[in-house]
């Protein structure tokens, strides 16, 4: 079969994402890649798109400016969530998101993170102190990874974590985890919408080193942002840094404790850690299926196939982390990898504004908790651990765990 042949065309069938189980790939992916790398697809929610699955189209696609962020008008966002993304950072193309982006670029940049490192190492070193204390087993979700990830992210915004109680449910309704049907999820996010413009609101005018702090004195001073982008822009990084890397934390750990020679490697030679947060990055699937979707501004040919004006391009960024093409042996997870030109971060203009923050997370929640625990394993048949619903990011429940 080529890609000329490939029976999900314009005027044939259209490919549906099969079920996600654990952090399992569709199969399919591979036979994609292959016979049909630009296929027509019919996503869970929105209007019919185009699925790319090979590296080098979606790298390419991610960083052309031929293909726009902002839905045209009239279409229904091609999407794996119940709800489109709408106008933040993220929906948004050249200039405005580089307008909206300069306000946090310093909070987020590699010396600014350098100095977050500290304390993310003792909020670490805290929170382990506490499990021990409680002793084995424990819940590494609830007794780490979430309260690690909440906690530096929650200092960095300046949101207080005691809040998170009211935050954490409205975000389930954002990841399509809640089960309501989709008014309700409008009027959760309305309610965490409402519950950061309190906070924006209350630090005008205010000192202090937080994220919020510093976005609305900039803003209010380049009077370049309304206030509902700031908010917007708040909401994004809140939902971004709170629940997506500690999911991605947690899933990172359950991939190592089922290698423990892989983990017992970087016990011994931890000038691994940075290869090994890369090729976690690179072979955890976080996102369930693709990144957010792409519509052409004018007809653009990708690998043979016409893309017309108007059109949605979903780039499978799970598919493109396993491309043969460009990683050698890539369904074997080997924290040695070296050359990792993964994409999950993504690409060009909407590259991932806390990246290096991740990472540095990633690096000193794995490096405490292997070197504490040497002999930290699975509590329990890993095949029957429970994942979250939901088709943006993967996620499990509970982590069970004992040393």
């Amino acid at each position: 079969m080529t890609t000329e042949t490939c029976p999900y065309g314009r005027d044939g069938e259209t490919f549906r994402f099969g079920e996600v189980k654990g952090l399992e790939l569709d199969p399919s992916y591979a036979a994609l890649r292959g016979e049909c790398p630009v296929a027509r697809i019919t996503p869970p929610h929105g209007e019919d798109a185009w699925l790319l699955t090979r590296h080098d189209d979606v790298r390419e696609v991610l960083a052309d400016s031929r293909f726009s962020r902002i839905t045209p008008e009239g279409h229904d966002e091609a999407r794996v969530a119940p709800m489109p993304i709408g106008t933040s950072i993220m929906g948004l193309d050249e200039p405005d998101h580089g307008r909206i982006r300069r306000l946090v670029a310093g909070s987020f940049s590699s010396r600014a993170v350098t100095r977050l490192r500290p304390r993310a190492r003792q909020v670490a070193e805290e929170l382990l102190d506490e499990m021990a204390a409680a002793g084995s087993p424990a819940d590494l979700m609830a007794a780490f990874t979430t309260p690690f990830s909440g906690i530096v992210t929650c200092e960095l915004l300046g949101v207080p974590f005691d809040d998170r109680g009211r935050f954490q449910d409205w975000m389930q309704a954002f990841f399509g985890r809640s089960g309501l049907p989709q008014e309700q999820v409008q009027a959760q996010l309305g309610l965490l919408n409402d519950y950061l413009t309190e906070l924006v609101r209350a630090r005008r005018g205010q000192e202090g080193g937080d994220l919020i702090t510093a976005v609305v004195r900039a803003a209010d001073e380049e009077g370049t942002c309304t206030e509902a982008e700031v908010v917007e822009l708040v909401y994004t990084l809140l939902i971004g840094g709170y629940e997506t890397p500690g999911s991605q934390l947690a899933s990172s750990l359950f991939v190592l404790l089922q290698h423990p020679g892989q983990a017992d490697l970087l016990r011994g030679r931890p000038e691994l850690m940075p290869r090994a947060v890369e090729e976690l990055l690179r072979y955890v699937p976080l996102i369930a299926y693709t990144g957010f979707a792409r519509y052409a501004t004018e007809d653009v040919t990708v690998r043979g196939v016409t893309v017309r004006a108007g059109e949605a391009v979903l780039p499978g960024i799970p598919a493109a982390n396993r491309d043969p093409e460009v990683f050698p042996a890539p369904d074997a997870f080997d924290v040695t990898r070296d050359d990792n030109p993964h994409l999950s971060f993504g690409h060009g203009t909407h590259f991932c504004t806390g990246a290096a923050l991740a990472r540095m997370e990633m690096q000193e929640a794995l490096s405490a908790l292997l070197n504490r625990f040497p002999k930290l394993r699975i509590a329990g048949d890993p095949e029957g651990l429970d994942w979250a619903p939901g088709t943006q990011i993967r996620s499990l429940v509970e982590l069970p765990a004992e040393w």
